[in-house]
């Protein structure tokens, strides 16, 4: 079972969580951060680091965000990996537990 980023890092994209993954597991867009599934070992280290609250054990995933297991595993074979921490986007608390983000998703 691997870790899954959901939809509240859209336009957020805070890094905290890539400092503390062991396996380097992340991959970066231009507004969102995904999990790769195959690499991911369960650690649990990145959940509680998300300032957004936007990661997810994949069997505690909101039933809404189902699609985002595949989004993750999809993404993550084209993105680029992430493994130091970077400044959020500037404007990122003000997209902080806004709904409805998944149109904003820039791939």
């Amino acid at each position: 079972m691997a870790f899954v980023v959901g939809e509240n890092c859209i336009k957020c994209k805070y890094t905290d969580c890539v400092e503390v993954c062991p396996v380097d597991c992340f991959y970066e867009g231009p507004n969102f951060l995904v999990i790769h599934p195959d690499e991911c070992i369960d650690c649990a280290l990145c959940e509680p680091e998300c300032p957004a609250n936007a990661i997810f054990a994949e069997d505690e995933l909101p039933e809404d965000q189902e699609h985002f297991k595949e989004l993750n595993a999809e993404l993550a074979e084209v993105w680029d990996n992430i493994t130091e921490k970077k400044d959020a986007p500037s404007d990122a608390d003000d997209w902080n537990g806004v709904e409805g983000k998944l149109s904003y998703l820039e791939r």
